[in-house]
């Protein structure tokens, strides 16, 4: 695997634009100050990128310094790291029922684990994983992508950092729920769309600069 950017530095805030599938999206947001790009490498999302040659289509577009995220779901561990070399991720984000004890080669500045969140047990599983980044989403049907809030309350009082916050988050509701949770960033994917996997730059936008206002004041 290509040697990952260095983590992020203490007073960073990363807005992480998910499920992109398209070059002209992944460039749009980098350019409007995206800090992270993401593309869901599992065959069940709604938000897939497809094959490998698509992916790279749209992680070339990414612009410099943005970081290019790949979301998998509960892929070997062999599988990830091949596949993050092919592609030259920063980051591998593991959003599924993985088990801590089989993927040791990809902890630490490499990794973002997501913990899906519905009462304060569901925060056990942070514990066993060694990542760069926690990603704290709402527990749905599935593996993320629905559009539901997650519990931001249950968030503050029991995350571990750093962590970006996701579920159900858009331009409209952004703001209150960095001041709710005071995250390390942001993760967004159906808030910004127009139709899955194909983002609405206006709302990239919107939601770009509502989440950075609202952290600069924490």
């Amino acid at each position: 695997m290509s040697t990952p950017t260095s983590p992020l530095p203490p007073q960073a805030f990363l807005v992480k634009i998910c499920g992109v599938t398209t070059p002209d999206d992944a460039a749009f947001a980098s350019d409007a100050g995206a800090g992270a790009i993401g593309v869901n490498l599992w065959p069940g999302s709604k938000r897939f990128v497809g094959d490998e040659a698509r992916a790279a289509d749209v992680l070339a577009a990414v612009g410099p310094g943005v970081l290019k995220i790949g979301v998998f779901v509960n892929a070997p561990a062999s599988e990830v790291l091949a596949v993050a070399d092919r592609l030259g991720l920063d980051r591998v984000q593991l959003h599924g029922d993985e088990r801590a004890a089989d993927y040791t080669a990809i902890s630490g500045p490499r990794l973002v684990r997501a913990v899906r969140v519905s009462a304060p047990a569901s925060f056990d599983d942070a514990a066993p994983w060694h990542a760069s980044l926690f990603l704290y989403d709402a527990l749905v049907s599935g593996y993320g992508g629905g559009g539901v809030v997650a519990p931001w309350a249950l968030i503050d009082a029991h995350a571990r950092r750093p962590f970006l916050l996701a579920g159900g988050l858009s331009p409209e509701n952004v703001a209150a729920a960095v001041r709710a949770t005071r995250p390390d960033g942001v993760d967004v994917a159906s808030g910004v769309e127009r139709a899955p996997g194909r983002k609405d730059p206006a709302r990239m936008l919107a939601f770009i600069r509502a989440a950075r206002e609202a952290a600069a004041l924490l």
